[in-house]
């Protein structure tokens, strides 16, 4: 932790530079600057940034050399916009004398340094202050990429909201390699805690093999470790169910490893299963049911049909994934060879008293998710052979 905080305070002095404005471009580098100007509601201060090449912070000479030295871009901003950045707060207000605004001949100037992205070297900033006007985290950060894009300008120019929104949406998504190196780079300009949140998944330990795993299962990827505790996290590890499950429902299909996504689907299909199979296994089983009193053996059984009744529901979240995914044909396989655990629920069903009384929700449950995969088969979403139902 000690090295992480010598390594922020030295980013501090690289931002007391970054701070203080530069003065502005002589008339001569007019003819070589951009033309290119943009303008945000209620626009009350023209924003001059100006590309930096001789910047030592990209590795990339090419991109240092298509960088002409007068280029520039103007943007007519709101200052009351701007003054959400502590940065820009401190730029505007009476703290500075002489002021730089009157300094820079009636315009603020923000240096840039040279972007790996020639093609769009403002970019990243833009967007920073496109945020700092329409407060659109969500709309604007929807990929790895994008916050740790945003992530560097927000934190040069104190804009804390924009940070903990990129840190937040990080935490949340699975890294490819080249991401995670990314992340590495970018944790010494962080907080000790926010670093530390990141950083903890950078080398994720091995997950333990669960009470329904096989001896001898291999150990999960990094990417399966992650997109499967974003579905433990969706179906039960959120206070918000709905917006995390529409969330994770996003990730699920926008990811580009369509056979990683296979693959933790089926294995948390197999898993709830699993469960369902146990908990009306043990409804079911005479053996339980003479060996406790009455009274306890009601409060057991309302137990697990409760529990019972929230695994199906959670299987049916899960076969509504796989079928918007086009990888149902593994559930509906294992789903048409359930003879036991249809043998149970039928048990159930001859005991109207019992699941009226306790499940009443529990027979529709299992109805929907048999019939949203008979569906699929129907419209062909879901390809199986023709014995599968």
């Amino acid at each position: 932790m000690s090295l992480r905080k010598r390594q922020r305070s030295a980013s501090s002095s690289r931002l007391a530079a970054f701070c203080s404005p530069p003065s502005p471009p002589p008339p001569s580098s007019a003819s070589a600057s951009s033309p290119d100007s943009l303008s945000f509601p209620n626009a009350d201060l023209l924003l001059r940034l100006h590309l930096d090449p001789s910047s030592p912070d990209d590795a990339d000479a090419d991109c240092h050399l298509a960088a002409a030295p007068g280029t520039f871009l103007d943007l007519h901003v709101s200052s009351a916009a701007l003054q959400r950045s502590r940065y820009f707060d401190a730029l505007l207000s009476d703290r500075w004398s002489p002021s730089p605004f009157a300094a820079a001949g009636g315009r603020l100037s923000l240096t840039v340094a040279a972007s790996p992205s020639c093609s769009r070297p403002f970019h990243a900033h833009v967007e920073v202050l496109r945020l700092l006007h329409t407060l659109d985290f969500s709309g604007a950060i929807r990929s790895p990429g994008d916050a740790l894009d945003l992530l560097p300008v927000a934190l040069q120019l104190l804009f804390n909201d924009c940070v903990k929104a990129c840190i937040r949406f990080l935490e949340a998504v699975p890294w490819s390699e080249d991401e995670e190196a990314r992340v590495i780079d970018l944790a010494p300009l962080l907080s000790a805690d926010e670093a530390a949140d990141l950083l903890a998944r950078v080398s994720p330990p091995p997950i333990a093999a669960g009470p329904s795993s096989a001896a001898g299962e291999p150990a999960k990827s990094p990417s399966e470790a992650m997109l499967h505790g974003l579905i433990n996290s969706a179906i039960h590890g959120h206070p918000v169910h709905a917006a995390t499950k529409a969330f994770v429902a996003m990730l699920l299909k926008d990811y580009p490893s369509r056979d990683c996504v296979h693959k933790v689907l089926n294995d948390a299909f197999e898993s709830r299963l699993e469960t369902i199979q146990e908990l009306m296994g043990k409804y079911a089983s005479p053996d339980f049911r003479v060996a406790v009193d009455s009274d306890e053996r009601e409060a057991i059984q309302r137990f697990n049909l409760h529990s019972a009744a929230l695994n199906v529901k959670h299987l049916y979240w899960l076969i509504e994934r796989m079928v918007d995914l086009r990888v149902a044909d593994k559930a509906v396989r294992l789903w048409s060879d359930q003879a036991a655990l249809a043998t149970d629920f039928q048990k159930l069903l001859s005991d109207a008293d019992m699941w009226r009384n306790m499940t009443p929700g529990l027979p529709m449950l299992v109805t929907r998710c048999t019939l949203r995969l008979a569906n699929s088969i129907v419209t062909g979403e879901t390809l199986v052979p023709r014995q599968a139902f």
